[in-house]
This record gives C-alpha cells, structure tokens and sequence, in this order.
C-alpha cells in the first residue's frame, strides 16, 4: 500500500488542486506500479449503481459499455457517470476514487477479469456491489465461488454516523440489515467537533446531530453481505483494516476534513505479458 497522505500525493481532482500536480502525482504513482502505458479508466462518480464494462475500440480509444448495450464512443477524458468498473482487456488500468467511501477491487483468475468498484451508502444501497458480480458473469462467465476480493480503506463503523432516514433506506431493501449498523451510547468527542453535513446526517437543519443515540453504518459488513450474496467465498474475501477518518495522517477523509480534501486512486489492470492481475490500493 503506498502511503499516498504521508507524501503529500493527491491523487483525484479536487477543488483547489491545480490539474498539472494530479496528473504528476499519478504519473509517480503509475511508474511505481511499473503501469505507464496502461490506458486509465475512471469515472464521473455519483454514488450510483451502474456498472460499465470497459474495453478499447478500433481506434485505440477506451468505451463504455452498460447492461449489455453498447455507448458512445467514450474517450477517456469524458468519463461518463457511474461507480464500477470491469474489465477483460489487458493494458487497462481500472480506478476508483476515494476519500471515506469504500474502493472493492475483484479479480476472476479463470477468466482474467478484473473490476473497481466505489461503494459509499448510496451505491450500497443500491447494491453495486453484488451487482458487479453479476455483469462479470453476464459478459464472461465468470463463477463467483472462483473470484476474490480486497476492501481498501474506508470510513469504518467507528466513525461513520448516519441518520434514520439511511437505517430506514437499508432495512426496507436487506432482510438481513439489523447486522450493518452499530448504535454507540454516547458518541465521541471528536464527533462533537465535527460540523453537521445535511447530506451525510440525512437530518433536518438545525436538528441537533447528538441529541439521540447515534447509529454508525459498517459499509464492510454491507459489502461482505452483497458478495456473499453473490456467491463469493468468505475465504475469498480480503480487507485492509484502516479507518480514513480516525487516520487522517494516512487517508483523506471528506467526513473528518471537509469537501476541498483530496482523493486517493484504487486501481487494478492485467499486465500485457502476464496471466497475473495487478491490484494496488492506493490509500
């Protein structure tokens, strides 16, 4: 794991980061990864569930195919909007961008496939998950019980408060949604610091955020559901256990430090000469 906060490299375009120092930050970290001539997916993320299949056109160019139907010709500068990624061209690095929300990376080795996908709350709900899961074998018969995947850093259950109105979203789709939240007595005093973000409290203006217990959504425990939903192995399933917002000197964390933070890069390819898959979180 490259340490992407501790030197300083943000690796998403954010507000106030001039352009030409992403775009340096990513080629230092693509040539650390040994992957510069690997053409760069990404997306305009929007806390969805769509899924895109990736692969290189005629002319060279990436394009963006969804729920079986091909787009437009979709250069790779004009990403389109969505929240995962896959994949089963070599020389194509997918990503996800990330600052709380939780990167999943997935690799079929049978039929060298690879996806990314970006789950906060919102893409959870809407099962992008497990949906992923299913467009990788829609498109190449990939068998769930043979594919693995790694969680990358994210907001953890200790830190991450949410309203009713979210318990109440996850309770009316997952029978099984009792297991996703924690209900902590008193919040922390760091949470007493933080300033009230309408869109992530899900609570009315002015409410005040501690005047009831607080429920802390565990976005691992909804991914591990959806993949074993999906029919992935328990043993298949990897984590890399760090919370962004309590490791603010190693991630950034858009709940801990505000929407100006910067973003970290989850990327995965298959190398060109190679039948092994590339897979690197960049936290």
């Amino acid at each position: 794991m490259s340490r992407g906060r501790t030197s300083g490299l943000n690796l998403g375009f954010t507000k106030g980061e001039p352009p030409a120092r992403v775009r340096k930050n990513r080629h230092l970290f693509f040539h650390q990864l040994g992957v510069e001539g690997f053409a760069l997916a990404g997306l305009r993320q929007v806390h969805s569930s769509t899924v895109y299949q990736v692969r290189r056109a005629t002319c060279g160019e990436l394009e963006y195919l969804t729920g079986g139907s091909q787009l437009p010709h979709q250069p790779v500068v004009a990403q389109p909007p969505g929240d995962a990624l896959f994949t089963d061209q070599a020389g194509i690095l997918l990503s996800v961008r990330t600052a709380d929300c939780l990167p999943v990376l997935l690799v079929d080795p049978k039929r060298r496939v690879v996806a990314a996908v970006h789950a906060g709350w919102r893409g959870a709900l809407g099962r992008i998950i497990e949906k992923t899961v299913g467009e990788m074998r829609r498109a190449f018969y990939s068998e769930p019980r043979s594919l693995l995947a790694i969680l990358g850093p994210s907001i953890r259950a200790c830190c991450y408060e949410v309203g009713q109105e979210v318990e109440e979203a996850f309770q009316g789709r997952f029978p099984n949604a009792d297991k996703f939240f924690r209900k902590p007595s008193e919040p922390s005093p760091s949470h007493r610091e933080l300033p009230s973000l309408s869109f992530l409290n899900m609570r009315p203006a002015g409410h005040n955020a501690f005047s009831n217990p607080s429920t802390h959504l565990d976005l691992v425990a909804v991914a591990r559901d959806q993949l074993q939903a999906a029919g992935l192995a328990a043993q298949h399933v990897a984590r890399v256990d760090f919370c962004t917002a309590c490791r603010t000197d190693l991630f950034y964390s858009y709940r801990q430090e505000g929407s100006g933070v910067g973003r970290m890069l989850a990327v995965i390819g298959i190398r060109p000469s190679s039948t092994s898959t590339l897979a690197c979180d960049q936290g």
